[in-house]
């Protein structure tokens, strides 16, 4: 099997375009189809005590995916700031285009997923960016996007210019409701003309782009007044209670699951939230809450954090971690698997990819 095992390379023209999501769902739906698969992550950004086998990323999905060690292929370089002194320096001479050749080793796999770096150029450094991994590995390339707007194509055409024949197609992800008719009757059309192929359009969903409270804890680093056992809940959009009750009530039937940030002062914003479908009350400023705010939140098991910050600076830091969310929990691969199946043409990307099936499956 070794010698028609095939190499898919997952890219992005930039950070954060949701490449595990895609990765992870589409393997689920080869798993599904009877092929033994592998999966590899070359290029990490987030080792774990220097351990290039703890990457996180890398280990929830063999977990989700049950892969053995066999299965898995770690990555051989991190991209961090001392890496990169290191090799501008010339104390790294490492020759990573050899050491990526030991992922061409026997395989029983049918087909290598391999996560890329987060933009085409990252990792040129070391002679590993997409295209240049592509040609060492004779791999195929997904790109996945998601067109914030029409210039976004303009990213796609040079992707395609740099890839050439390598590149399968795209995934263009993440789409919020009121673009999803702009991207299936203009974009996707013109791409489709420009010989891109786009082989899924994937709705906005509310859970994938959710955070627990717990991480909101750790990136605000904030104090839990209450309720510390309910970290675990998920957060799916932020309001901020600035106004007066009457209109903050009527903000916050808009939302669900909501993370609220008012000031520790608000008492009368705090009760109105807590009210509706809020999952974390977040207090700036470092004043302490009301002892009835605390009573209530205890009764409907409501978390109530405290920061040492201003409203402003805690928005800003609440709407990096909606942007830069994790796959790692269960519900979230749920999500994933349903939003591929319905969204994901798997019948035209298997023609494109060129991949046999085991007879038992076809049958």
């Amino acid at each position: 099997m070794a010698e028609s095992v095939k190499y898919l390379l997952i890219g992005s023209t930039e950070p954060y375009t949701g490449k595990s999501t895609i990765a992870l769902g589409m393997a689920h739906l080869f798993q599904g189809k009877g092929l033994d698969i592998a999966y590899g992550k070359p290029l990490a950004t987030d080792w774990s005590d220097g351990d290039e086998k703890n990457d996180a990323d890398l280990q929830f999905v063999a977990q989700t995916l049950k892969l053995s060690e066999g299965q898995l292929r770690f990555p051989i370089l991190t991209l961090d700031e001392t890496t990169i002194h290191r090799r501008l320096l010339g104390e790294d001479r490492a020759n990573y285009s050899q050491a990526l050749m030991s992922y061409r080793q026997k395989s029983s796999a049918d087909l290598i997923f391999l996560e890329g770096p987060r933009t085409l150029q990252e990792g040129l450094l070391f002679n590993l960016s997409v295209p240049q991994m592509a040609e060492q590995l004779d791999a195929c390339v997904l790109l996945v996007a998601r067109l914030h707007s029409h210039l976004a194509v303009d990213d796609l055409l040079l992707a395609q210019q740099r890839l050439g024949d390598r590149l399968l197609g795209i995934v263009i992800n993440d789409v919020p409701p009121e673009e999803l008719e702009i991207t299936t009757t203009q974009m996707q059309p013109f791409l489709e003309v420009q010989g891109i192929p786009v082989f899924g359009v994937i709705p906005r969903n509310p859970i994938l782009r959710s955070v627990t409270v717990k991480e909101l804890v750790n990136q605000l680093k904030a104090q839990v007044l209450c309720c510390k056992e309910r970290l675990d809940l998920m957060v799916e959009s932020l309001s901020v209670g600035a106004m007066n009750v009457s209109s903050a009530m009527k903000y916050f039937d808009k939302s669900s699951n909501m993370a609220v940030v008012t000031g520790g002062d608000r008492t009368d914003i705090q009760l109105a939230a807590l009210e509706k479908s809020t999952h974390c009350l977040i207090l700036t400023g470092q004043l302490p809450p009301a002892p009835m705010v605390l009573s209530r939140a205890e009764d409907l098991e409501v978390p109530v954090l405290s920061v040492d910050l201003d409203t402003l600076a805690t928005v800003e830091i609440i709407d990096r971690a909606f942007g830069h969310v994790r796959l790692h929990e269960p519900i979230k691969v749920e999500s994933v698997n349903q939003l591929m199946k319905e969204h994901f043409h798997l019948d035209r990307f298997i023609q494109r990819l060129g991949i046999s099936f085991p007879v038992s499956v076809m049958n």
